[in-house]
């Protein structure tokens, strides 16, 4: 698999490849999940730049059974070298561990046939300079709010998109796409001798 790839369908194909590999080495029974996670945070904290974040995540992992005797392998890389050792990790794993009569997938007849569309992805084209642009105006809200607050501990903005695909080797293969979009700040006011900390957040996947 193309290291860049993270569509939908490339991530449906990684799956299909693990559990035919898992199957090729001998297991019974297996199941394999791939996700790629993304995103960009910023804090603004007194008006200047605190941090600011980018996020690229991929996660593979692979359970294999052989028998009820089960084994585990997780990688980042989605290399064809990477998968193949990944799947023989597990593989090697079960071969070594010991019977476990509740161990291996649900039965068949449990998967579900039909994945209902949830409506959990709604993608946020948000820009360094306008996620700077929100967190600086949230926390000058929040400072110019009363004359008692004196200090802030920042204010952040963030945008996270998330696909993760699962698959199992009784022919069950689901998606899903979601986003989540955030706003938060937290500042201290000073009076008669005593402080306090307060904060606020708003959280959307719209």
């Amino acid at each position: 698999m193309n290291e860049s790839s993270h569509s939908r369908p490339d991530l449906e194909s990684l799956v299909a490849d693990v559990l035919k590999r898992a199957k090729s080495l001998g297991a019974d029974q297996a199941e394999a999940g791939a996700g790629i996670d993304s995103g960009l945070s910023v804090t603004v904290r007194l008006g200047e730049v605190e941090t600011l974040e980018y996020q690229r995540d991929r996660s593979l992992g692979v359970t294999v059974y052989f028998g009820r005797s089960k084994g585990s392998a997780s990688s980042a890389d989605f290399s064809t070298k990477a998968i193949e050792d990944t799947v023989a990790a597990a593989c090697s794993i079960a071969k070594r561990t010991a019977d476990d009569p509740a161990a291996g997938l649900a039965d068949a007849a449990l998967m579900a046939r039909e994945v209902p569309d949830l409506d959990l992805c709604h993608p946020w084209d948000l820009a360094p300079e306008r996620a700077i642009e929100l967190a600086t105006i949230c926390e000058d809200a929040a400072r110019g709010f009363d004359t008692r607050i004196h200090n802030s501990e920042g204010a952040s903005v963030g945008s996270h998109r998330g696909l993760h695909v699962y698959g199992n080797s009784h022919g069950f293969i689901g998606a899903q796409e979601k986003t989540d979009h955030t706003i938060s700040c937290a500042v201290l006011a000073q009076a008669d001798g005593g402080m306090q900390r307060d904060y606020w957040y708003t959280v959307a996947r719209d």
